[in-house]
């Protein structure tokens, strides 16, 4: 495929190196030539200075031909006016555009064909905003990726020492819960993936991602750890536009306070927001933060544009009593270098970003695509069609199915119809839709065409394979 990038920052970047790996012709147009220099020394891409919505800089890119443009430039308006071009000139097929600002996000009937023609809206603050909200609904979890519109949720959690799990084999979770449906999709050791079976026996400090029906992610979970409780005390360092929509998303549940530095913006703050508590101060004042009873703190979230700031806010309120701090990092090189010490969670915007951004440029029915660790490693969810001449994956049990190395089908989610009838009574072929059933995917369940499949795979390299599994052909036998 061939792809062009707009924006050669953390985000564009990142996305480059993910799918230049993948055999795309990716081009990275940007107006700082430092930027693609050190993006060119490391990946195998092709560049292109300059302003990147103007038509002679894209096609400069390759625009006639190219496939896709993806604009992630830190400028809304160039985002959008680079879409308008590659819709009005070239007829570019696929137009994805960054748009931070609600101002313009909130207006549903602005990206359309015959307006700003944006297929694809990204907006990496909402992402960052949901990811979050995830993490703070399930206690104790690493990571909370949602699938099926959240119906199936994958959960990591670090397993503890005392888990009724830990010591054990894999095949006893049935036993300990007969009731609750779940299967571990995959086990990092020190940093290793283990891809698990029955005999598998789980070490304390273990990294276990499972799958399950949202209702029984809890419920897991005390298998593996210790659950923590739930949070009531919360306060966001940061009242940008990701502290704003948090403060929003929480306030009504939770006890929420907003730290913000400018007095202007801890205005508008006030005039946004109707529960929260909004303090004009620094997240790093040690006296501020003992006023507001950072020992009873919950939850303290770093959210400002400055990793710097954010880390060191997050370690000073670890070390004055705060519960669980969540710090947004941008700079990959912090990340691994924080996390797990006095830092809980460190979250990446890009990854967030990355991931939406995938779901997009990945081949075949696939409607998710999550990033993780650090981008090693996906989860995708993928939509089985065909039957079982046109399909390797339909009509088949799952441990039958030619999986590539490292996958594990976690779970499927399949719609459930109640049969119709016509106006004389007779059956029709088609049922209405009643619900959505979350089947976790054990060897012996069988594949059905229109089932959303929900694949953990290891190491990303082989991600080509699980779209060439999933797309239909004329015939299989």
């Amino acid at each position: 495929m061939k792809i062009i990038i707009l924006g050669a920052g953390r985000v564009g970047g990142t996305l480059a190196a993910n799918l230049s790996s993948e055999a795309n012709d990716i081009t990275v147009v940007d107006s700082n030539e430092l930027y693609l220099r050190e993006l060119r020394d490391r990946i195998d891409i092709r560049v292109v200075v300059g302003h990147a919505s103007h038509p002679d800089v894209l096609l400069q890119a390759g625009i006639e031909d190219a496939d896709m443009l993806i604009a992630v430039t830190g400028i809304d308006e160039i985002n959008m006016v680079a879409c308008q071009i590659a819709h009005s000139l070239f007829r570019t097929p696929t137009k994805i555009a960054r748009i931070r600002s609600q101002e313009y996000a909130g207006y549903e009937g602005l990206f359309r064909s015959e307006a700003v023609p944006v297929d694809v809206i990204i907006s990496p603050e909402q992402l960052v905003s949901d990811y979050i909200c995830r993490l703070i609904e399930q206690p104790g979890a690493l990571q909370v990726l949602d699938f099926a519109d959240g119906q199936a949720q994958l959960v990591a959690v670090k397993a503890y020492y005392g888990g009724p799990l830990v010591g054990q084999e894999l095949r006893y979770l049935r036993k300990h819960m007969p009731n609750v449906d779940t299967r571990v999709a995959a086990i990092y050791r020190r940093n290793r993936p283990i891809t698990p079976d029955g005999s598998t026996v789980i070490e304390a400090d273990d990294e276990v991602f499972f799958i399950a029906d949202k209702a029984d992610i809890r419920s897991v979970m005390s298998e593996l750890r210790r659950l923590d409780r739930p949070y009531k005390r919360i306060i966001i360092a940061g009242g940008g536009n990701i502290g704003l929509r948090l403060a929003k998303a929480l306030e009504k549940q939770y006890s929420v306070k907003v730290i913000e530095y400018s007095k202007s913006r801890c205005n508008f703050l006030t005039e946004n927001l109707s529960h929260s508590i909004v303090l004009n101060g620094s997240s790093s004042d040690q006296e501020l933060l003992l006023e507001e009873n950072i020992e009873d703190t919950d939850v303290f979230l770093a959210v400002t544009n400055s990793d710097e700031a954010n880390i060191m806010s997050s370690m000073l309120a670890k070390r004055m009593g705060a519960r669980k701090v969540l710090t947004l990092i941008s700079n990959p090189a912090y990340v691994d270098l924080v996390q797990g010490g006095e830092i809980d969670i460190a979250i990446s915007p890009q990854q967030a970003t990355i991931g939406s951004l995938l779901t997009h440029v990945r081949r075949g029915d696939i409607v998710n695509v999550h990033s993780l660790r650090r981008g090693a490693a996906e989860a995708i969810e993928v939509i089985a069609h065909g039957d079982e001449k046109t399909s390797k994956v339909v009509g088949r049990a799952v441990e039958d199915i030619d999986l590539p190395e490292g996958a594990t089908i976690g779970a499927i989610v399949r719609e459930v119809r109640e049969p119709t009838t016509n106006e004389q009574g007779e059956p029709t072929n088609t049922g209405a839709i009643i619900r959505h059933d979350v089947v976790i995917a054990h060897d012996d369940v069988v594949i059905e065409t229109g089932d959303h499949v929900i694949v953990f795979l290891v190491d990303k390299r082989y991600t080509r394979d699980i779209e060439r599994l999933f797309q239909v052909g004329f015939t299989f036998f």
